[in-house]
């Protein structure tokens, strides 16, 4: 009878344990994240870090040499690209809610050419243009209200940039510390999934970045092509929302269709045409060249979890929804797939 009520106290006591270790866990939520950003950074730079490693450097200088490399980048993005690209933003925050006003006028213009029987078809374009017109001002707004609250993100950043530093100096014993976690007859087995977790994030980051570079390129000399204005400001955030799959296209395309509303509604569906035809390219040609060995995603569930951890975690967790969902996949297939499902009989 004592053994039984031991073996239940035990019970509880772990029930307890889990449930504070459950809390206290989301708690420090977004240091969790903030942590795991610093991982894919690490992993990141990891891979220069590593080709310097061929030419016989010790891994210090590489690291330093890897650093600088990136900070000179990025010093020369906020002196040469930022000043600009903020007073374009600034310019866009005005006009984008003007460029909107003018989708009623765009939707006339749409009764105009479309046949008058296909119209009563659609039926409700007015009220839909409106409702479009009040949804992504507000989401336009809160964006940028979030973009420019830059002391809490600027804290964040220095964060992530210290421990990204750490994890690439001496990286081994952080993964020690991880793989104790498992049982010792697992351990081998945890070294190559995390080997495996590593080639995979590496490699999605290395195209990602890739496909934003070349998306900003892309949209911004096609909206100075059609003269729609603040090329520069629209170039960026296009390449900055291709980090969000699904939802990044959408969002990205809003603020230049407001701007060439301001001119005629023609240019604004050229540049509808221009987004789809970049994304194509982005989808079927460069997506293929550079993720060859990228954890292949199925859409649904990628949206599914950018929209999760949205609500869960703020805009912190839509950006890293992507990266949580490409190593959550290589444990599912290597840990739940292969070494259990796959040999129980």
């Amino acid at each position: 009878m004592s053994g039984g009520k031991f073996v239940r106290l035990g019970s509880l006591l772990g029930l307890f344990f889990f449930i504070i270790s459950v809390y206290i866990l989301w708690r420090i939520k977004t240091v969790i994240l903030l942590g795991f950003a610093a991982v894919v950074f690490a992993t990141t730079l990891n891979r220069l870090v590593r080709f310097l490693l061929r030419f016989r450097l010790k891994r210090t200088f590489a690291v330093i040499i890897s650093v600088g490399f990136c900070l000179g980048l990025l010093v020369g993005f906020f002196v040469l690209v930022v000043p600009p690209f903020v007073d374009q933003v600034q310019q866009l925050i005005d006009l984008v809610p003007i460029g909107l006003q003018q989708i009623p006028q765009w939707a006339n213009w749409v009764r105009n050419v479309v046949p008058d029987g296909l119209l009563e078809e659609i039926g409700g374009l007015k009220v839909f243009t409106q409702d479009l017109r009040s949804w992504a001002t507000r989401l336009f707004g809160n964006f940028f209200d979030l973009f420019y609250s830059s002391i809490g993100l600027v804290l964040n950043m220095l964060l992530v940039g210290v421990v990204t530093i750490m994890l690439l100096a001496n990286p081994e014993p952080y993964r020690q510390v991880f793989i104790l976690l498992f049982p010792a007859f697992y351990r081998h087995r945890v070294q190559e999934i995390l080997d495996e977790c590593e080639d995979t994030l590496g490699g999605w980051a290395v195209g990602i970045l890739f496909n934003m570079m070349v998306i900003a390129i892309f949209s911004g000399l096609g909206l100075w092509i059609l003269q729609v204005q603040l090329p520069l400001a629209n170039g960026l955030l296009a390449g900055i929302f291709t980090f969000i799959p699904n939802l990044g296209p959408t969002l990205s395309v809003i603020p230049p269709v407001a701007l060439a509303l301001l001119d005629t509604p023609w240019k604004a569906v050229a540049v509808v045409v221009l987004y789809i035809i970049i994304q194509q390219i982005e989808s079927n040609i460069l997506t293929p060249l550079v993720m060859q060995r990228q954890v292949s995603l199925l859409p649904a569930v990628t949206l599914l979890s950018q929209m999760a951890f949205a609500i869960f975690f703020g805009i912190l967790g839509l950006f890293l929804a992507l990266p949580i969902v490409v190593v959550a996949q290589v444990f599912l297939k290597e840990v739940l797939v292969k070494d259990i499902l796959n040999k129980w009989k």
